[in-house]
């Protein structure tokens, strides 16, 4: 399973979203600090899901990270979210 899969696989069944974007932006980076040259350090996430209704930014940047964990977190430099 790629990063990829792995990262909707787990957001999809934290949150059910009715959205769900997953989009490897690390080519962006290439030579920048961060890039340690697997072509899976930078990631932008775009998700919609009933289950982030009435919470704060943080909060939902917090489940996100959460829903992931530290073996996807600590596999990647950058995440970018964009939550509804």
């Amino acid at each position: 399973m790629t990063l990829e899969q792995e990262i909707q696989t787990k957001l999809q069944n934290a949150f059910a979203p009715s959205a769900l974007s997953v989009i490897n932006e690390s080519h962006l980076h290439a030579g920048h600090a961060g890039d340690d040259g697997t072509g899976e350090s930078h990631w932008r996430v775009e998700i919609t899901s009933d289950a982030f209704s009435g919470k704060t930014r943080i909060a939902k940047h917090r489940a996100i990270h959460n829903a992931l964990g530290p073996e996807i977190i600590g596999r990647i430099h950058a995440l970018s979210l964009q939550i509804s």
